[in-house]
């Protein structure tokens, strides 16, 4: 097998890699070329192609996160990860670690951890990687990368979110929670709504947002009723998707541009956070991205007469 069909094979993991690692498509697939371009011109012959690439697409994504670290201090608003439609790399022996680590709160959660816990923590906990393949890729002896993994394991397990186990009752929840939306039925999305649930949304401050954060099942329920049938009467749609591997939905406005995604994080029969992401540098991978300004001037003329 040549390199570039070698390469190819182990793409969706090295993207898989560097996503988790980075929590932007862009960057990932930055890290992905960058590492071909890399692979391309080394004289090296490795043992394992899996084990050297993996290397080079984990330093990659180190030095980048590093940089991204400043510039994500200065992110007006919450920050979340780019929304994620499908993961590229498929391992059905680890397909519970992989979608848990996809989550956007995990993500979130890995946000916390230092570059070098980050990686390590995502090569051993999420892709299995043994010690020596992670010394080798984050240029540590294996006696730190295990100092490493422990610390990491210990920030994430602090934090570690919990969603639905049952993936059908979970999906018919969500399926309730968006035709209740489509509705403005404020007690029915009341009813699926947790008593704390948080309401947050991802702008970066270049688009309109509804709130900083909205907390209460009441609070968002409300909110939620008032605003999307507006949205309904200027033909916005939106359909249900997996987003990081949790039930969500993609808005489109009446051209087919992408408005937001929609993420929920579910547990115990009830909606714990919806997140929102309307940033539109962040829903470019997605395809065109509406016009916010405009659909929100719209959606504001289009009140429910008295």
């Amino acid at each position: 097998m040549g390199r570039t069909e070698e390469f190819e094979r182990l793409r969706p993991l090295l993207f898989s890699i560097a996503y988790r690692m980075l929590g932007s498509v862009s960057e990932a697939e930055d890290a992905v070329q960058e590492t071909w371009l890399r692979w391309e011109t080394s004289l090296t012959e490795p043992d394992s192609v899996k084990a050297y690439l993996s290397s080079v697409v984990t330093r990659v994504s180190i030095d980048v996160l590093k940089s991204a670290r400043v510039r994500r201090e200065a992110y007006v608003g919450p920050w979340f990860p780019e929304p994620l439609l499908t993961d590229p790399y498929q391992d059905p022996a680890r397909s519970a670690e992989l979608a848990d680590s996809l989550s956007m709160a995990a993500l979130l959660l890995l946000e916390r951890l230092s570059p070098l816990e980050r990686a390590v923590f995502v090569l051993r906990e999420v892709f299995a990687f043994g010690f020596p393949e992670i010394a080798s890729a984050v240029g540590r002896s294996e006696a730190a990368c295990r100092q490493l993994a422990v610390r990491a394991r210990r920030h994430m397990d602090d934090g570690r979110p919990r969603f639905e186990v049952d993936r059908q009752e979970r999906d018919a929840l969500a399926e309730r929670f968006f035709d209740a939306l489509r509705e403005g039925d404020v007690d029915g999305l009341r009813e699926l709504l947790a008593a704390d649930v948080s309401l947050v949304g991802d702008s970066g401050g270049k688009t309109p947002q509804l709130a900083r954060a909205v907390m209460g099942a009441d609070n968002v329920a409300r909110l939620f009723a008032s605003y999307f049938p507006r949205l309904v009467r200027i033909d916005v749609t939106w359909e249900a998707r997996e987003v990081n591997g949790q039930p969500g939905a993609v808005f489109r406005d009446r051209n087919g541009k992408v408005l937001t995604a929609m993420v929920l994080d579910v547990l115990d029969g009830q909606i714990q956070t919806v997140r929102s992401v309307t940033n539109p540098d962040k829903l470019g991978h997605m395809g065109p991205v509406a016009d916010a300004w405009a659909v929100t001037r719209e959606a504001n003329r289009a009140r429910r007469p008295r």
